[in-house]
């Protein structure tokens, strides 16, 4: 099953699947609830999902398949390539995360290692995780992003200014942020502001 919000995009990896040996589409959906609804009807053995659809989104509708049918093959197809965007498809049970602007034997060598079983996630999208946020960093951010100064960021999560200044130092370190708004606008890229 072929899930995308974009016709074109959407077309472009059926016939991408239609043209692979043995690989056919069974199903199209243009959004999650969609995506749902006819997993159930065709159980599909490889999902390719978008994760940015109108209403019900990819992680959503991932979710959903995979609280019915644990052991679906869901491989995330998306233009973001934010590691936390990442963490969480991978937590819930996706495959593997391509981005789109992957090249087509890229995606079709993908479709072919999660049908063996194995998870894919590109070398260079890996090497971001290794400087993820821990949660309390996130909520540190989170609260700089509301525009809230240091002594109460330590009020509003029950600890020293100290320590939340410790927390704003890693973050910086580890976005490669010049300062707290930079960080704010990298770590909204890489998708941790979005949850």
């Amino acid at each position: 099953m072929v899930a995308d919000d974009h016709p074109t995009m959407r077309e472009g990896l059926c016939s991408l699947v239609e043209h692979e040996p043995g690989m056919r589409v069974v199903a199209q959906a243009s959004d999650g609830s969609a995506a749902v609804s006819q997993f159930r009807i065709h159980r599909p053995d490889l999902t390719l999902m978008d994760l940015h659809m109108p209403g019900l989104d990819g992680l959503g509708a991932s979710a959903a398949i995979l609280r019915e049918a644990p052991n679906t093959l869901i491989v995330a197809i998306t233009s973001y390539d934010g590691d936390a965007r990442i963490a969480r498809a991978l937590a819930i049970g996706i495959r593997s995360y391509i981005l789109k602007t992957a090249h087509p034997n890229a995606v079709r060598h993908a479709l072919r290692q999660v049908l063996r079983g194995e998870v894919v996630v590109d070398p260079q999208l890996r090497r971001a995780n290794q400087d993820a946020l821990t949660d309390k960093e996130i909520s540190v951010v989170k609260l700089i992003a509301q525009g809230r100064q240091n002594r109460e960021i330590g009020s509003f999560l029950c600890v020293s200014e100290h320590t939340v200044k410790a927390r704003i130092k890693s973050v910086l370190s580890k976005l490669g942020a010049n300062d707290r708004a930079h960080a704010v606008t990298v770590a909204r890229e890489r998708g941790f502001l979005d949850f």
